[in-house]
């Protein structure tokens, strides 16, 4: 519990006491919540520690399924929406924002959640799902969907989430926060584009879809 403490107040500038975290922080709620329900999941008593889990869902607004198993030191900042599933497996050092999803693709059996590894940061909204494991010292970007394992020291974003940065080296383009791309937008105007042509006798009709 101790370590759990200084875990926030090393990530958040804006805890003052050690009174207010203990007493304010939905995170440290849920994690502690699930230690006790954990505990009664690996001893098979699983109606209680589903109990537990959805007591600890209903006040903090986080659902962690009493099967995950969980490192030390993991920060929940905000924490309204997260979500971690049955077979997920959480290193040490973690911080996960409001609205994450570490979740599975379908109605699969046996494991099927991810694995996170050791100093991994998971931003607001991100969406982590199936069988595959996101290795140490990688960072997920906000509202980024990620379906294939990703290697250590790594950065991704986008939907589906890939690689931006690697080793600290940027692979393909930069990426712009304040300018990213509209598929929909670039598919009118290829259309656009095919049908100036086609007035033209450039190409076509049939080229046309």
């Amino acid at each position: 519990m101790k370590d759990d403490i200084n875990m926030v107040f090393e990530q958040d500038p804006a805890a003052k006491t050690t009174f207010e975290v203990v007493t304010s922080y939905a995170g440290l709620h849920a994690i502690w919540s699930h230690l006790i329900a954990h505990e009664l999941y690996k001893k098979k008593k699983y109606v209680i520690a589903r109990l537990i889990s959805q007591i600890a869902r209903f006040f903090t607004g986080i659902e962690i399924h009493p099967g995950a198993e969980i490192g030390k030191r993991l920060f929940i900042d905000h924490g309204m929406g997260v979500v971690i599933g049955e077979t997920c497996r959480i290193g040490n050092n973690v911080t996960i924002y409001q609205g994450v999803t570490l979740g599975g693709t379908g109605k699969e059996k046996g494991k099927r959640h991810p694995d996170i590894g050791d100093n991994v940061l998971i931003a607001a909204g991100a969406k982590v799902l199936g069988n595959i494991q996101i290795d140490s010292d990688v960072n997920i970007g906000a509202n980024s969907v990620v379906l294939t394992s990703v290697p250590s020291y790594s950065t991704v974003v986008g939907i589906p989430g890939h690689i931006v940065k690697q080793d600290g080296k940027r692979i393909g383009k930069t990426f712009d926060h304040l300018n990213l791309p509209d598929p929909i937008y670039e598919q009118m105007k290829e259309l656009e584009r095919q049908l100036e042509k086609t007035r033209n006798g450039e190409i076509q009709d049939d080229y046309i879809i």
